[in-house]
């Protein structure tokens, strides 16, 4: 495929050459797991600093109290969607769904008005899964907006969660980001479910890795991942972990848009 030329940054002079020099730094170390150096806020960042007598919107639990931990997938819905919606009823777990809008929002709607209407949180992975870090401003807009319109119309409520693709984002992404009210959510917990359709292995990186705040991501499009869910869940209520979605997860704190959520 013919290279994307780059996106051109607005500015001259020293300040250019330090946004440019800020977000070299910042993706520097991308491994697939957001990017490395972006400044982000902490869950119990967010929870400590929420205004005095905020209202709360706890959910499930007090994550000041409990030891919580979000369960989000990316991708979706895809036709496996149904099948995990009846594993985390039956399991009782909410869970954080990261959207994208084409050939996903657009062919399974009525699983998206399934997943608002058990509980969970439905949010944008943007629409085509560009690389926001790589195109215009006038495309980051589109990618972002497109997926919150569609959401909107079938849920009834617009989405105040994104998650870039890959995690990468930068200093310009978050400022569109704010200027359309949303708050990016990247991660702490990666089982590369894009790497295998091992169940069993899947289930064994997510244990390996959590720990209490965690954001631990998946893909429901990939046949090994829904499978291993009912023993993610299993293993990490045994451990003592109560599921919550991430809005939850940041109660009494709100995330704020423009900002970086990551444990």
């Amino acid at each position: 495929m013919p290279q994307r030329a780059p996106r051109k940054t607005r500015g001259t002079g020293r300040g250019l050459r330090r946004r440019v020099l800020v977000s070299a730094t910042a993706c520097l170390m991308l491994a697939l797991s957001g990017c490395a150096r972006v400044d982000t806020t902490a869950p119990s960042t967010a929870r400590a600093e929420a205004a005095h007598g905020a209202p709360a919107r706890f959910g499930t639990a007090d994550c000041r109290e409990a030891k919580c931990i979000a369960l989000t997938f990316d991708a979706g819905p895809s036709e496996n969607s149904a099948r995990l919606l009846d594993i985390l009823k039956e399991k009782k777990v909410p869970a954080t769904f990261f959207l994208l809008g084409k050939r996903h929002i657009e062919k399974y709607p009525e699983l998206v008005k399934r997943m608002a209407a058990e509980g969970h949180e439905v949010a944008s992975h943007t629409w085509d899964h560009k690389i926001l870090t790589r195109i215009s401003d006038r495309r980051i807009r589109e990618e972002l907006k497109r997926p919150n319109d569609a959401i909107e119309r079938l849920t009834g409520r617009k989405p105040t969660l994104m998650r870039p693709p890959q995690g990468r984002t930068d200093t310009n992404v978050h400022e569109i980001s704010k200027e359309l009210g949303l708050a990016e959510v990247l991660w702490s917990v990666t089982a590369k479910d894009y790497t295998t359709d091992d169940s069993a292995l899947i289930t064994k990186r997510v244990l390996d890795q959590s720990s209490r705040d965690g954001i631990i991501l998946l893909h429901d499009i990939y046949p090994g991942t829904v499978p291993a869910v009912p023993g993610i869940i299993d293993a990490l209520k045994e451990r003592g972990y109560v599921f919550v979605t991430v809005p939850q997860l940041l109660a009494p704190g709100r995330a704020e848009p423009g900002k970086v959520y990551r444990p």
